[in-house]
């Protein structure tokens, strides 16, 4: 899904090695992916890239992480842009755009500071974090011939965090 690296904050802290670093490893990957991969759908006909971008590209972060939330915007505009270039030819290019994610470093992560677990959690309108195989099913409906008027979207997989200004208690 990508990195954030502790040294991604504010764009006031963050230096110029660690924004590269997050870029390289969260967006060109992706573009050498699609780069690689695309001539193969032509040839066949067909295809379906589903990039994963983040539900910090369609909104911005408190607690800022500059060089990942601008990777992921840039997957997302990336991931519009070819799906619009190459619908024509059959090949479908979507964004998931997950919310956090109930994964084992996250569980870490949380579990060494139950407080900026719960700043977090509080913004998500069903009260907790994905589980990795609601995201696996989203994945899937993406890949999947049920999705095949889909393409160039964001495909938001957050629990409701992008629509809420305020969540219920």
């Amino acid at each position: 899904m990508g990195i954030s690296p502790p040294e991604d904050g504010s764009i006031l802290e963050t230096g110029i090695d660690a924004w590269r670093k997050v870029q390289e490893v969260n967006l060109t990957s992706i573009f050498h992916c699609c780069k690689q991969v695309i001539p193969y759908m032509q040839a066949q006909g067909r295809g379906s890239i589903i990039n994963t971008a983040s539900f910090v590209a369609v909104m911005g972060a408190a607690t800022s992480q500059i060089s990942y939330s601008a990777s992921k915007g840039g997957v997302l505009s990336m991931s519009r842009e070819l799906g619009v270039e190459f619908a024509r030819q059959g090949i479908r290019v979507n964004a998931l755009c997950p919310g956090p994610v109930n994964t084992p470093l996250l569980q870490k992560l949380f579990a060494e500071d139950p407080e900026r677990a719960a700043r977090r959690l509080v913004h998500v309108p069903v009260g907790r974090f994905a589980e990795p195989e609601e995201l696996a099913a989203a994945v899937a409906f993406l890949a999947s011939d049920d999705a095949s008027f889909i393409t160039a979207s964001e495909f938001l997989v957050d629990g409701g965090i992008s629509g809420a200004y305020v969540t219920p208690l």
